[in-house]
């Protein structure tokens, strides 16, 4: 008997299959349909269930979850170990939320800034007491390259280069793409030192579909010791709440 956890993001849909905590399988698609739904439920005999969306539309998939598994409706309304003192948690992304309680689960009474490297880069930190006050949100890689392209005459669309080292550009392609992507190393960077002068013994995680890529340049910076890749914080986070909930 598995539990079913479903993240459903800007631009894809995550859904993960935990035995107990361990996860046993993942699958990411662009947009997760009923049918698709139904076949996963039968297919893993899934026995409890959670679904954390950026899009509010999802009371069919509910609805069928609610009648074929035990399922928990994720809102910051639920009691968990952290204590939200964010000013409007009704307004508060879910998945910062749960990359928040991911982080608790893996590292309990510890100071954890979650930087979430997606559609945005988002910034929240829970401390050892388990309070958790807020954070910043900042625009993602591809966001930064449209919004170039958008508000101004001249400059081009382009597409991310994952390989691309260069620390100054020759052209035009070359000058956004250094801009950009050292721009934001240099954003993280600079979030992740204001942390850990703030908290003492600070651990950072870095999930979301670019933690790979910023984790490629950051590796070798003075915060490697504390810096932790975790694609999945978010899933993580999600199924320890059904346990919170339900065990």
């Amino acid at each position: 008997m598995l539990n079913l956890v479903i993240d459903i993001g800007n631009t894809r849909s995550k859904i993960a299959f935990f035995d107990n905590f361990k996860l046993v399988r993942l699958e990411v698609t662009e947009k997760l349909n009923i049918g698709q739904l139904q076949k996963y439920i039968i297919e893993e005999n899934v026995s409890r269930s959670i679904i954390s969306s950026v899009n509010n539309e999802v009371s069919e998939m509910e609805a069928i979850l609610e009648k074929h598994t035990t399922y928990t409706r994720f809102s910051y309304k639920l009691n968990t170990k952290i204590k939200n003192l964010y000013s409007n948690p009704d307004r508060l992304g879910l998945d910062r939320l749960a990359g928040i309680i991911g982080a608790q689960a893996m590292f309990n009474n510890t100071n954890c800034l979650v930087i979430d490297c997606g559609t945005c880069i988002t910034y929240d930190s829970i401390d050892e007491a388990g309070l958790y006050c807020g954070g910043s949100i900042s625009a993602g890689l591809n966001m930064r390259l449209k919004a170039l392209n958008a508000f101004t005459e001249k400059l081009p669309l382009i597409e991310i280069d994952t390989n691309f080292n260069e620390w100054q550009g020759a052209d035009t392609r070359s000058s956004i793409l250094s801009g950009v992507i050292q721009g934001a190393v240099s954003e993280v960077l600079g979030f992740i030192k204001y942390y850990t002068l703030r908290y003492k013994k600070l651990q950072v995680l870095l999930c979301g579909g670019d933690a790979k890529f910023f984790d490629t340049r950051l590796k070798n910076s003075i915060f490697a010791n504390i810096l932790h890749t975790e694609p999945n914080l978010v899933l993580i986070g999600l199924n320890e709440v059904i346990h919170q909930q339900n065990d």
